[in-house]
């Protein structure tokens, strides 16, 4: 069987994994120029910021699995299971966060290991030489590729907000215990991360989240919204310091949950984190649950 993974997230390398590892022939095509989508992280001052998702959590059996395999091999960390809460400034304990001392696009990395995976390559429509073709990626950028009706129905019924990622890297650190924190009801700030902690480095780094009406907002200039939120931080924490500020742009980056594994029709698949909870673990579970359909 010959099946090409349209994306290389983790929905697109879980899946290519998986059918790899049950015998298929397997080729991932990603546009960007690196493997990882919201998996992401990218290098400033001669270290990694995760920029993309803020962390992994895992309670289904078979990620938890996954992510034992990462720690085994010094790849993932458990970060912590407490959060602040703002304004109140109460913590909040849940499960545990886990976090990646390379930044978390080295598991997309590790994930990717053998696969065929051809990057900085885009397609237009859908691959007619395979038979079966899987799109790992939000219904919005799968209705470029023109698919199929059932798939473009499930494409369309999607529901995305965007987000404006902030990196903020301050003279030193100054805000004490704070890990991470829930921002609720705020117009501008919807979480802040403390990158140095959550990699275990101490880098002076907090890493905000935007609300999706400041993301909309500032959709087609975001550096403008850079140092909006740097002042939100600022005020949140109560820091003086000014900090250098870079920032990423995710137009799909918190999809409402579809309540199903994945889409398919005839010998098209969509898959991705829009099929459950929106969490590393729902897009590793779509892309396998794929690949498990496709092999039986």
């Amino acid at each position: 069987m010959d099946v090409v993974v349209v994306g290389a997230g983790v929905a697109g390398l879980s899946c290519a994994r998986a059918l790899t590892d049950g015998g298929a022939r397997v080729r991932v095509v990603e546009r960007s120029r690196l493997a990882g989508g919201r998996l992401a992280s990218r290098r400033y001052d001669d270290r990694f910021v995760d920029i993309g998702a803020a962390y992994l959590v895992a309670d289904d059996p078979d990620f938890t699995a996954q992510v034992g395999s990462w720690r085994t091999r010094g790849l993932a960390r458990p970060w912590t299971d407490t959060l602040s809460v703002y304004p109140s400034g109460e913590r909040t304990t849940g499960p545990v966060r886990w976090a990646a001392p390379g930044g978390l696009r080295s598991l997309a990395t590790d994930l990717a290991a053998g696969l065929d995976v051809r990057l900085s390559t885009g397609l237009d429509t859908i691959p007619a030489d395979a038979d079966a073709v899987v799109l790992a990626m939000p219904g919005p950028q799968a209705l470029r590729l023109a698919p199929p009706p059932a798939i473009a129905g499930a494409a369309r019924a999607q529901i995305w907000k965007p987000v404006i990622a902030a990196v903020l890297t301050y003279p030193a650190r100054e805000w004490g215990d704070l890990r991470g924190a829930f921002v609720n009801d705020h117009p501008l700030l919807a979480t802040v991360c403390d990158d140095g902690d959550r990699r275990g480095d101490g880098a002076p780094v907090l890493v905000a989240h935007s609300t999706a009406a400041l993301a909309t907002r500032y959709q087609d200039d975001p550096d403008i919204a850079g140092p909006v939120l740097a002042g939100a931080v600022g005020e949140l924490l109560g820091l003086s310091a000014r900090p250098s500020v870079r920032v990423h742009r995710w137009p799909y980056a918190q999809p409402e949950a579809v309540n199903a594994p994945y889409a398919v029709d005839g010998r098209v698949w969509l898959c991705g984190d829009a099929f459950g909870r929106p969490r590393v673990q729902t897009a590793w579970l779509s892309g396998r649950a794929v690949a498990r359909a496709l092999l039986a």
